[in-house]
């Protein structure tokens, strides 16, 4: 057998007299030269049964390629170690092909088999971009921002639909327009009209009607988020971010497709209802039906099939590793369109900002998707951080875990008369590991605000007996965690008579 074209690549040893941590700097700058700056780069061990299949490969497609046997190096277990921080991949052979790393021997061959390979081989072109996102939402924002802070050359896609009646909104996605902004200050709009009915209790006395005024409100509102659309953009060119107000759609491996939407007329649709209290039955022809069941991930137009990115189908989420990647290795999904992760904009925006970091070659580091605080900004809020009591028991099972809870009174709440049990406050935890907090929750008054705060203390391994050693702050709702005894476990009741328990 004729001996593969390929080429033995080049490793200098980065030396030893300089800090661990810069030589390893070094020798991950060297991998990326030798990734980027060939057609075809093969990490490789020279007595590899997989890679000699690999070689052979190459060989026979007549494709020139470099390689870097690992057990023939000086420092071959380093740079297998770095290599698996770039790749996610701790197994040889590891291929990248014009930058895009296609993986090992098993993922090689698929792609040759479905195509995959012959379309990355015959990209020697170099791309317009260093990063394209599609989705000007939190998440695509947080990474576009990164992504040119590091130096690159990025560009956003963003393009709302229409409605039937030509309704749309601005840079920002979900959160700003539709989400998490408009949500709160009508929330805050809800308590100030609880805060009325207080008033009185606490001596407000005043004869006129008070009475709300829905398009007064609503026009604040929309003029604040409209400041908001404007200061993203205003933000991305300051950054030297391409914004287009496009559609986009994968048309190849490494091509985008950007064919304005026309609003055009709506198809008629005919309904039939019937209702589920009796027999009476509604029919009638529509331009527009609502169901009001939360959204869709609009994955279906973009063009993923035809570069093979895999999606629930049931759903239209995308389903990545643990580094937001998809089976298309140079294809990455981040934010409310992930398979099984919580659809929130903090999470979008961590997610984003990390995996530009990681693209770019300055961070390891990854999303962590369990210690999410988030709020329910219901009248009575409710705020979580950590596991479920349901999750703790699946994960710890129910005799490793200690759950301590109890009912309160907010102070504010008894000259106003409102109800002495209806908050709640519970935490569980580990008891073979210190008691460590793996689950909060609380229910009451202000609890956004409290859950933030005790969601640091998670991360830094907040444990019961942490919780027992801080002094509260009196009288407050917050205080609450400080003196939690009654466990679920013990079966006593946790009703309140006072502010103080």
């Amino acid at each position: 057998m004729s001996s593969p074209p390929g080429r033995r690549a080049r490793l200098a040893s980065p030396g030893t007299s300089r800090p661990s941590s810069e030589a390893r700097e070094e020798l991950r700058r060297r991998l990326r030269d030798l990734i980027e700056g060939n057609r075809v780069m093969i990490f490789s061990k020279s007595y590899c049964p997989h890679s000699t299949r690999v070689k052979e490969l190459f060989s026979s497609l007549g494709v020139v390629y470099n390689i870097l046997e690992l057990d023939q190096v000086d420092d071959g277990a380093s740079v297998q170690e770095v290599l698996t921080e770039i790749s996610n991949q701790k197994t040889v052979p590891n291929i990248f092909v014009n930058k895009v790393h296609v993986g090992g021997c098993d993922r090689t061959f698929q792609a040759h088999q479905n195509g995959l390979l012959q379309k990355l081989l015959q990209d020697d072109s170099a791309h317009d971009y260093d990063l394209i996102i599609i989705g000007g939402g939190s998440g695509g924002l947080s990474c576009a921002k990164e992504a040119a802070n590091l130096g690159k050359k990025v560009m956003v896609l963003d393009f709302v639909v229409p409605s039937p009646q030509g309704t749309t909104w601005g840079l920002g996605g979900t959160c700003v327009n539709v989400g998490c902004i408009p949500k709160k200050l009508m929330h805050q709009a809800a308590l100030l009209g609880h805060a009325l009915q207080d008033a009185k209790k606490y001596g407000w006395e005043y004869n006129q009607q008070v009475k709300h005024n829905w398009e007064a409100m609503t026009e604040a509102i929309q003029s604040h988020i409209g400041s908001l659309n404007w200061g993203y953009r205003v933000t991305l060119r300051e950054k030297g971010v391409t914004y287009v107000n496009s559609f986009g759609e994968f048309v190849d491996l490494h091509k985008i497709k950007v064919q304005q939407l026309e609003k055009g007329l709506p198809g008629k649709l005919k309904v039939v209802a019937k209702s589920t209290e009796g027999p009476e039955t509604v029919e009638g022809i529509y331009n527009t039906v609502l169901l009001a069941i939360g959204r869709d991930s609009c994955t279906r137009k973009i063009g993923l099939e035809k570069i093979g990115v895999k999606i629930n189908e049931k759903n239209g989420k995308i389903p990545v590793n643990d580094v937001e990647q998809t089976n298309v290795p140079h294809v990455y999904a981040i934010g409310d369109i992930l398979d099984g992760k919580p659809e929130l904009t903090p999470v979008a925006i961590q997610a984003g900002k990390l995996l530009a970091r990681r693209l770019f070659g300055v961070s390891l580091e990854k999303c962590d998707y369990i210690n999410i605080p988030t709020t329910v900004f219901t009248p009575l809020e409710y705020g979580c951080c950590g596991l479920s009591e349901e999750k703790a028991i699946e994960m710890y099972k129910k005799e490793n875990l200690e759950v301590y809870h109890t009912l309160f009174w907010p102070l504010e709440w008894t000259v106003a008369g409102r109800d002495n049990n209806t908050c709640y406050a519970k935490i569980i935890c580990n008891k073979f590991d210190n008691e460590r907090v793996v689950g909060f929750h609380l229910l009451g008054p202000n609890a956004g605000e409290i859950t933030q705060g005790f969601a640091a203390a998670m991360k830094c391994g907040l444990t019961k007996q942490l919780l027992d050693d801080t002094i509260g702050i009196h009288p407050t709702c917050g205080e609450v965690f400080t003196t939690l005894e009654i466990t679920k476990s013990s079966g006593l009741d946790i009703t309140q008579k006072g502010c103080c328990g």
